[in-house]
């Protein structure tokens, strides 16, 4: 996948946050099977957020599967002093790092760190943070992501006061920085976020298969669907491929 596919087409990504880490890279494969391009990687470290996630290991782990499967790897730093890491991250296969404007007093710096690094270079804000926050940096930015749920977990609801930003961001920054909405999104509000940014990706809520944590979170984006039918089609066909993984790890004697 190119950068100019990436910023334009929209997609489904599956998020490594839902996965089943003992079965990661079958995981991976099942929802790249099924359609998948962009991998979303949720990297948290027990200081910005509450909860720790993962680090650039993982990212190194599944590289060459992703990429050989022309996909590409987009790294969410939900960590404080982002610029810090931006190395490690890229090194280890990124081809996206989005950074937190509320985790670094030096956004400029961070986003220069990531451009530098040879990837494609993103800022968040949380659901508080008002749009305005990205004027200053927002000529410089690939990707714009605005958090519609609170950063550090999993399976929380849409907050629907967060939709009209998605609007004001498509607003404020240049027509090539794609949007991502990141939290919360079902069937019935990911269209509506679709409609207001205009182009970038958004998250549906995760779809539960039971004990065994075999889900996946999906993230869809730029200019691929555009009703709620076809969005149907695709999250159909991942909850298809990580059945079939389901129905797989259950077969393995424990």
């Amino acid at each position: 996948m190119t950068a100019a596919e990436l910023l334009r087409d929209r997609r489904v990504a599956p998020s490594i946050l839902a996965a089943d880490f003992a079965r990661i890279g079958d995981q991976v494969r099942d929802v790249m099977d099924a359609g998948a391009r962009v991998i979303h990687v949720d990297v948290m470290d027990g200081h910005f957020v509450p909860p720790i996630s993962i680090g650039s290991s993982i990212v190194e782990a599944l590289r060459d599967q992703v990429h050989d499967a022309g996909g590409w790897l987009d790294v969410h730093l939900m960590i404080d002093r982002p610029e810090r890491h931006v190395a490690d991250f890229a090194r280890a296969g990124a081809d996206s790092i989005t950074v937190h404007l509320e985790a670094t007093p030096h956004v400029h710096y961070a986003v220069k760190s990531v451009h530098e690094a040879g990837c494609r270079a993103g800022v968040a804000i949380t659901p508080s943070t008002p749009v305005e926050a990205l004027a200053a940096v927002a000529v410089d930015i690939d990707i714009a992501l605005c958090m519609t749920v609170n950063p550090g977990w999993g399976g929380q609801p849409f907050i629907p006061e967060t939709l009209p930003k998605v609007g004001r961001i498509r607003e404020l920054v240049p027509e090539h920085v794609a949007i991502e909405v990141d939290g919360g999104s079902e069937l019935d509000t990911a269209p509506a976020c679709a409609e207001a940014g205009g182009k970038g990706s958004y998250v549906l809520r995760a779809l539960g298969l039971g004990d065994e944590r075999i889900y996946t979170a999906l993230r869809f984006g730029i200019g691929r669907f555009n009703d709620a039918a076809e969005i149907d089609a695709v999250v159909d066909a991942l909850a298809e491929a990580v059945e079939t993984a389901r129905g797989r790890a259950s077969a393995v004697p424990r």
